[in-house]
């Protein structure tokens, strides 16, 4: 093996576990032997827990020895977001006022992962409570860094899950995604991430506003591998009491590549937000591929008017919840930027919040209408490339709605599945994305679209610009 073996897609090392080419266990240990080596500039690891991954890669080599592995995923490297439980091990949240003790059970999602036989390398960063778009915070020591360029941010929320995938340390990654927590990492880093409709894949211990806005989802290299893992997440779990009815059995058989023949719109800005000249540009040339290879695509206005107004109280409102549970005692081991966000959200009152929710409803119902005469939506996922790694998060110099969630919350806040992949490169290396935005349960379509995407557009995973800056941090 070398280092390339890490970047192994699950359909090639299910044929090399069968063949007996490969073993689970030095997969795993390839995979922990590049995470000790690349953590130290990465910072994306909150755990890492050697031996039980060690010990699930051997029961996972005596299955395949037998020729009886679980499924596909069975002895694939996984790592975790540390906002959902891993028994055994602290629930941290980014955050110094969480609880440190070991979580009593598996979260639904590790559950079906355990069960699948993947192997769990570890416990990635997260900011915060997962407030930003960006990977930094109070319980880690300096901020986790993008493998394409470590003077710049991978994205977050779950900015260590991203970081881990794109720098070949597990095969895929578990993130969750309240305003594009999975969507804006996968970006910046240049991956596949899915969010898929709100429910499909079952979380628990989530309360307040918030628990209807995030969804659990893959991180990963390539659009076939985010089809098998998000398969395995999506299996029911009786305590998420907000999961949708079980996916109809075969739900992900057999996706293949479509384009031609769907009803396409593009929106280069959104919500009265566009993206920069150099991100439009990467767009653009991607959008006139796509139209090289058949793809019947319609170019729109912005569809919906301004996020801030409408859903500013509804977002520093839910934080105040979490300040009144930590206690005023604790604050001052808050991220100062949260806090102040937060603090301003103790102001907000139950009209604004609802009048919040009303306008969920009204944008939900503005894209349900949009989706009659289209079946996908493509824009950019972001309106830049990644920031430097020092960036200030909500301030006058990179907001909150115009610099990093404009394309991304939406469908949050409408429950829609959407779905970033790689479509280019900045004229710095740095990646720019694609969003596929379908109407609510149309996961299916949306990877059937990924994968048509993904062929055409025809860029290396991993791309070389990005190997060039590993073989640096090495």
């Amino acid at each position: 093996m070398n280092d390339a073996d890490c970047f192994l897609s699950i359909a090639d090392l299910g044929e090399r576990y069968a063949s007996g080419d490969l073993t689970v266990g030095r997969v795993t240990t390839m995979h922990l032997e590049r995470l000790a080596r690349l953590e130290p500039v990465l910072n994306a690891f909150q755990i890492v827990d050697v031996e039980g991954a060690m010990a699930a890669a051997q029961a996972s080599d005596a299955r395949w020895q037998k020729g009886y592995p679980i499924g596909p995923l069975d002895g694939i490297t996984v790592s975790i977001k540390d906002n959902v439980d891993v028994k055994g091990f602290p629930t941290r949240h980014g955050s110094k006022t969480s609880d440190p003790a070991p979580a009593a059970a598996d979260s639904p999602v590790v559950a079906r992962l355990r069960e699948a036989g993947a192997i769990i390398l570890g416990k990635t960063r997260l900011p915060e409570f997962g407030w930003k778009g960006l990977t930094d915070g109070p319980l880690q020591q300096g901020p986790t860094r993008n493998p394409w360029n470590p003077a710049t941010s991978p994205g977050g929320s779950s900015g260590g899950a991203a970081a881990a995938v794109a720098a070949g340390i597990g095969t895929i990654a578990f993130g969750n995604d309240g305003g594009g927590s999975i969507r804006i990492p996968a970006n910046l880093c240049g991956l596949y991430g899915i969010k898929p409709t709100f429910g499909r894949v079952p979380h628990h211990l989530q309360e307040g506003m918030f628990a209807t806005l995030v969804a659990g989802g893959p991180i990963t290299r390539n659009v076939a591998d985010a089809i098998v893992t998000l398969e395995v997440m999506a299996k029911p779990d009786d305590r998420d009491w907000f999961a949708l009815p079980k996916p109809q059995p075969g739900w992900l058989d057999n996706v293949q590549p479509k384009l031609k023949g769907l009803r396409i719109a593009y929106a280069p800005v959104l919500g009265e937000i566009g993206a920069d000249a150099e991100v439009r540009a990467g767009v653009d040339a991607a959008i006139a591929t796509l139209r090289s290879h058949g793809a019947e695509i319609t170019e729109v206005g912005s569809i919906i008017g301004e996020l801030k107004k409408s859903f500013e109280n509804y977002w520093i409102g839910a934080f105040a919840r979490r300040l009144r549970l930590i206690g005023e005692a604790r604050w001052g081991e808050l991220d100062p930027t949260f806090l102040d966000v937060a603090r301003r959200g103790l102001t907000v009152t139950i009209d604004q919040l609802l009048e919040g929710e009303a306008a969920r409803a009204a944008l939900g119902r503005q894209f349900a209408a949009f989706h009659r005469d289209y079946d996908l939506l493509l824009t950019p996922t972001m309106p830049h490339v990644a920031p430097p790694v020092e960036t200030i998060y909500h301030c006058q110099a990179y907001d909150r709605w115009r610099d990093s969630v404009p394309f991304t919350l939406p469908f949050n806040l409408t429950g829609q599945p959407a779905a970033t992949l790689l479509c280019g490169l900045s004229q710095g290396g740095l990646p720019i994305g694609l969003q596929v935005v379908g109407p609510k349960y149309s996961e299916r379509l949306i990877l059937e679209a990924s994968l048509a995407i993904e062929a055409a557009l025809a860029l290396p995973q991993p791309h070389p610009v990005l190997l060039a800056s590993l073989a640096k941090m090495a």
